[in-house]
């Protein structure tokens, strides 16, 4: 029973690899316009997409990073696959000569560099892309349009393949905040860290208010540096931050088995909260933030985060329950159901491993 519920933790925790820098069916273009009507387009997307989308073999599963020796005999396929699926256009569906790109790696993913001449055509310029949709539906596109602090920034996907270059219209409040509350949801998900982070927090946990105390010093402190990320008023590399949130995973999966004091654990937390809260900043600066309605967005983006932790926890707790139970732990009159340390001390010892892997992965990519 023990080996099963290891088993269920690996498999909840490790599918994503040693680093997120660029998350799976989401690409991200950078576009800018010259006074000589030159247009560069920078398209990042991650290296296993990369891979599906143009029959590559560019990203190495073990490691979770592009191989550049891989990518040069490969760039030819991945280039003419973004060429073919992105348009700059004009007025009346004229389209922009396609210059000689280019193809860099960039840890986990490529970065796709198509410069385009849109000399005698007439504006309104568009720029239209359907990179991965055509392999996944679902799959989602953020448009940085500007250098600077001009930037406007857009998101595409199968219902919306094109955006204006010249005169874009801002979106709606409605349209932001639906945007950021959904990116920050599915960020905290797919944030295998994060979730680890959580999970080794509350193993001990048998009473609803320790974890109430735990989750709300969490969300606290990743807010305010999230904040002060964002608005760049305080900036720390993720070559510091992303080890030192691995660091913080194999710091509270250890102090499992010396403590089980979960009520005072909202301090370490609080702490660690502060660290993880860099970490969701740089996820949010990769979606781009619109210069329109950046508190809204910002505001957004937390009250997401805010959500998927939630719901982490509203299932984390059901099956450490459960687990109690099937392990054969019986509640005495007036006292919460005891917990196994045999069970929580193998969870924490695989939580371990993996923060451990993801702190040398990540040294390693910063080194």
């Amino acid at each position: 029973m023990i080996a099963t519920l290891l088993a269920a933790m690996i498999s909840l925790l490790a599918g994503a690899g040693a680093v997120q820098a660029h998350q799976i069916n989401l690409t991200n273009a950078r576009i800018v316009v010259m006074p000589d009507r030159a247009v560069e387009t920078d398209i990042a997307l991650k290296g296993s997409d990369a891979d599906r989308a143009a029959g590559t073999n560019v990203f190495d599963e073990r490691s979770g990073l592009v191989r550049p020796a891989a990518l040069v005999a490969s760039a030819g396929p991945i280039l003419a696959y973004v060429t073919s699926h992105t348009a700059i256009l004009g007025k009346g569906d004229a389209s922009c000569r396609v210059g000689s790109g280019g193809v860099e790696a960039d840890g986990d993913g490529v970065v796709v560099r198509i410069p385009w001449s849109c000399v005698g055509i007439a504006d309104p310029l568009r720029y239209r892309s359907t990179v991965l949709i055509n392999i996944s539906p679902g799959a989602r596109q953020v448009v940085l349009i500007g250098q600077g602090s001009d930037v406007a920034q857009d998101l595409l996907d199968a219902s919306r393949t094109e955006t204006a270059l010249t005169a874009a219209a801002p979106p709606s409040l409605c349209e932001v905040i639906t945007r950021y509350v959904r990116a920050g949801i599915e960020h905290i998900f797919l944030g295998y860290d994060h979730i680890a982070f959580l999970a080794a927090v509350v193993l001990w946990a048998r009473r609803l208010w320790p974890v109430v105390k735990v989750v709300t010093a969490f969300t606290v402190a990743h807010s305010i540096t999230l904040s002060l990320a964002t608005l760049d008023i305080v900036r720390i590399p993720s070559a510091i931050t992303e080890p030192a949130i691995a660091a913080s995973i194999v710091y509270v999966a250890a102090e499992n088995f010396v403590s089980r004091d979960i009520g005072r654990r909202w301090r370490v937390t609080f702490c660690f909260g502060l660290i993880h809260g860099f970490g969701f900043a740089s996820a949010l600066q990769e979606f781009g933030l619109p210069k329109s309605a950046l508190v809204p967005a910002l505001a957004s983006f937390n009250l997401g985060v805010e959500i998927g932790q939630i719901v982490i926890v509203s299932i984390v707790l059901p099956l450490l329950i459960g687990m109690d139970r099937l392990l054969g732990s019986r509640p005495r009159a007036g006292i919460a159901s005891p917990r196994r340390a045999v069970a929580v001390y193998g969870i924490s010892a695989v939580i371990i491993v993996l923060g451990s892997y993801w702190f040398l992965a990540r040294t390693a990519l910063t080194a």
